[in-house]
């Protein structure tokens, strides 16, 4: 038969077979969704018509708002629609399409918190040139930048899951198309796959993660060689609420991917995806809302 796709939908695991506790979990769901649009769009109109937050920081807080909004809406909608069915089925193009987006927008969103990071360092390492280092360019061009490495990522991942066969069985061990469950139903050699997996996620992890330590190792550094307590608060205020939601973000992501027993115990693994992919784009609008008087 060749390389022929015999698949044309995909069924998704359901969280629970109940139908009482589907609907609790529909109505729990989409409340956290509602929330998360609104909150996160109100941020942005918040900052948007707000003169005195036109500032890198809040520029970089309003990018990190929508790819919220748009990296929950890559899966939620759907999420929440198959818990109302009985049968929770995705159309084979339906799949890759979210496959897409989902892994675009967590990429982009992982060079956005290393680039916040990196605000932050210029901020309280070297504020005297901190206007002119974080120049409307260049904060344009770190965007920029983020969104490049996550359409990268994504269309390499999606174009060689594409090429793969599948001849069935078509159940997806999680509520969303994600790489590895989608790789495990192929009748193809997916090893390609793999190594993809393996260079492109290796690079944009590292990548992100020197970013980050090394950003705040020299902020470690600098904060505790001022000797005044008031400027150290106030120095390490400015990023308590960065440091919570990466803590939240590469927490998940550690759980989901590099914990062995994750992908044994699909059910586990299924939880922290809910939270990591539904969960997490409401906290982080109230994150940086908490404590923050501008």
């Amino acid at each position: 038969m060749g390389n022929s796709t015999l698949v044309t939908e995909f069924t998704l695991t359901a969280l629970t077979v109940d139908p009482q506790v589907q609907l609790i979990l529909f109505g729990t769901f989409f409340a956290v969704y509602a929330i998360t649009l609104v909150g996160n769009v109100s941020m942005i109109i918040l900052i948007r018509i707000s003169p005195q937050l036109h500032t890198p920081m809040y520029f970089f807080l309003t990018n990190l708002s929508f790819l919220d909004i748009c990296y929950s809406s890559s899966v939620t909608p759907n999420f929440l629609s198959n818990l109302l069915k009985e049968k929770k089925i995705i159309s084979y193009g339906g799949c890759f399409t979210q496959l897409y987006f989902y892994a675009l927008f967590a990429t982009t969103e992982s060079y956005l918190l290393a680039v916040m990071a990196y605000d932050r360092y210029v901020a309280i390492c070297n504020p005297l040139v901190y206007s002119i280092t974080m120049s409307p360019r260049k904060c344009v061009q770190l965007i920029a930048i983020s969104y490049i490495a996550g359409i990268i990522n994504a269309s390499v991942h999606t174009i060689a899951a594409t090429r793969l066969s599948f001849c069935g069985p078509n159940f997806i061990k999680n509520f969303y198309c994600e790489g590895p469950p989608l790789f495990a139903l192929s009748c193809s050699d997916v090893s390609l796959n793999y190594l993809l997996i393996f260079v492109f996620v290796g690079f944009n992890i590292t990548t992100t993660s020197l970013t980050l330590l090394t950003s705040y190792t020299y902020i470690l550094v600098t904060i505790f060689k001022i000797h005044c307590a008031k400027s150290r608060r106030k120095a390490f205020s400015t990023c308590t609420s960065h440091l919570m939601v990466i803590s939240i973000f590469y927490g998940c992501l550690s759980f989901m991917y590099a914990q062995p027993s994750s992908r044994q115990n699909y059910q586990l693994d299924q939880m922290a995806s809910v939270f990591y992919v539904v969960v997490t784009p409401m906290l982080n609008p109230l994150i940086y809302s908490m404590r923050n008087q501008e």
